[in-house]
């Protein structure tokens, strides 16, 4: 898969948002193994131990550090790189963050997505934008009926709607300015993904649960988990990071009929409680046990939410290669890697794409 992928992104510019972030980084990372040449626009890395700098993503790609808000600065680094792709990944991505800025949370996310979309617009060049969005899109019902791209948008949390309204703002673009009636005129077409509570080696955030487990059980604490019955569906960052891959290949190929939006997501035997995830969790480091703290105006945060992945299974030929417990078990191996041997995390990161991609 990699050969394939290869002959798709070598040698073409990806103007890469998010670099620095999580899912950035080793998107990033993939790209340079790819032949791609990168330009990663993103704020600065959070703390040392973040991912970017793990992988020495300052010699992986060419860095503008700038906010998504400033409209002038993200204009003029896609047009002085000129791309042949653009895929969307930064974002103010934290549920519980958002109820804390919720302003600021809908400016990067839906604004900031149109600032990309304007800077894609002033291009006189063909180019392909993949913008990625969340399964937090859908208007939550709670129920047991898998989401499809064509159900309802909404949010009841500032994150979620934010990023419903993203998908307005794409749409509003993908209709007004990169048709796909028009595209012999414009040469432009997007594609949106669609995924969420991906796990992975070198997420640090606060207020997820494998960094949040992954800290206590380094140094020997009991883990606190908020909604131990919440169920989520879950999956190694590696198969949406593929999912995306595949949708900007097939996207550059045939763009009228791949300017869409898709889920990716797991099989739905492996949408999971927390609980299951924290016991597989404690099973795989070997050691650890946790606690879930009394209940004290807790913000809202979904209990129950599934994707219907049909639609990228039958018209990319994506599919989930990990069940839960292998995306868990990789995930923890990648930590333990880091927390044994740190010099080596960056050939360890580079080996799972490998051994994931090929495999």
């Amino acid at each position: 898969m990699l050969n394939k992928l290869t002959q798709t992104y070598k040698g073409k510019k990806v103007f890469l948002t998010g670099h620095t972030g999580f899912k950035g980084a080793w998107l990033l990372k993939i790209f340079n193994m790819l032949g791609a040449e990168v330009m990663g626009y993103a704020l600065a890395p959070d703390h040392a131990e973040n991912l970017y700098n793990l992988i020495d993503g300052e010699n992986l790609c060419k860095s503008v550090i700038a906010d998504l808000r400033d409209s002038k600065t993200l204009s003029d680094s896609i047009s002085g790189f000129q791309p042949d792709f653009i895929f969307h990944l930064a974002a103010q991505p934290l549920v519980r963050l958002s109820y804390q800025i919720p302003a600021e949370t809908f400016e990067v996310n839906a604004i900031g997505t149109a600032h990309v979309l304007d800077g894609m617009r002033a291009l006189q060049k063909e180019c392909y934008a993949v913008l990625i969005t969340t399964d937090k899109v859908y208007h939550n019902y709670e129920w047991e009926y898998p989401y499809r791209e064509n159900d309802r948008l909404g949010g009841y949390d500032p994150y979620s709607a934010s990023k419903a309204c993203t998908e307005l703002v794409i749409d509003s673009y993908r209709n007004s300015f990169f048709n796909t009636k028009t595209f012999d005129e414009h040469k432009k077409a997007i594609a949106v993904g669609r995924a969420g509570n991906v796990i992975g080696g070198g997420d640090w955030a606060k207020d997820r649960l494998i960094p949040d487990i992954v800290r206590a059980l380094s140094i020997d604490q009991k883990i606190e988990i908020r909604n131990p019955n919440s169920i989520r569906p879950w999956q190694h960052v590696l198969e949406p990071l593929l999912g995306y891959l595949m949708l900007g290949a097939r996207l550059s190929a045939e763009p009228a009929q791949f300017s869409e939006a898709y889920n990716f997501g797991p099989l739905f035997t492996d949408a999971l409680p927390v609980s299951n995830m924290v016991n597989l969790a404690i099973s795989c480091w070997g050691k650890g046990e946790y606690f879930t703290p009394q209940a004290t105006n807790q913000p809202h945060e979904a209990g129950l939410l599934k994707l219907d992945i049909s639609k990228a299974i039958t018209q990319l030929g994506w599919a989930p290669k990990f069940n839960a417990e292998q995306a868990l078990t990789y995930t923890l191996n990648w930590y333990k890697s880091y927390f044994e041997y740190p010099a080596d995390i960056a050939a360890v990161t580079q080996k799972q794409i490998t051994e994931f991609i090929n495999g």
